[in-house]
């Protein structure tokens, strides 16, 4: 399975610690039915064991829906569970190396804050970018900002898609129109949600719109 802009549109990125009165597989499976068209794990503090379980869990779910899976920085985990793809940040491992790991079916998402940094994953084989974070956020608070201005910048020098990720909640996804952005990644925004599936609906409808402004 490749990626397409279309499955970039509402990328969900889990966080099991919004799973307080529920379990993750039953968020992501309202996030699914709901039309989120993309699953990311994401879940930095279970160890390899427990997050492997996770993630053959999840591939089933995502499987269902025919929704790419993607592992976040795990490559060993992406390829024992046979995930879609897997997505790696500026301070993992580099873009050439996983390919090699993961073969050439496999989707490859890179983050990106520059445009050097976006034209180099392209080149060196990320099937797509996450860029961000474009507002504020309180899911990664070490995370720096990356400008309207460079947001375009890095859209048109790249042909591959571009998913904004970082603060991104119904209020504020309208200001990405114009920028060239694909859709947009988002954690707090649907699994902090107290009902997940009407959440996503909405959100994706707000992204579409957002992508054809």
């Amino acid at each position: 399975m490749k990626c397409d802009k279309s499955s970039m549109l509402l990328y969900a990125v889990t966080d099991s610690a919004w799973a307080v009165k529920t379990t993750l597989y039953m968020q992501v499976r309202e996030a699914l039915k709901g039309g989120a068209t993309c699953i990311q794990l994401r879940e930095k503090e279970l160890d390899d064991e427990a997050f492997l379980n996770k993630a053959i869990e999840m591939k089933q779910l995502c499987k269902k829906h025919s929704v790419p899976f993607i592992i976040n920085d795990n490559v060993r985990v992406a390829v024992q569970c046979g995930a879609d793809g897997v997505h790696v940040g500026q301070k993992d491992m580099q873009a050439d190396d996983v390919r090699k790991q993961i073969g050439e079916d496999m989707i490859l998402g890179v983050s990106a804050q520059t445009v050097q940094q976006a034209v180099l994953a392209e080149k060196n084989g990320a099937d797509y970018l996450g860029v961000g974070a474009v507002f504020s956020t309180s899911t990664k608070l070490d995370a720096d900002m990356v400008s309207r201005d460079t947001l375009k910048a890095i859209c048109a020098a790249v042909s591959i898609p571009v998913v904004a990720i970082g603060g991104i909640y119904k209020h504020n996804i309208m200001q990405l129109a114009g920028t060239g952005v694909d859709g947009v990644a988002l954690v707090s925004a649907i699994f902090a949600s107290h009902d997940i599936e009407d959440e996503c609906r909405q959100l994706l409808a707000l992204s579409e719109r957002m992508v054809t402004a």
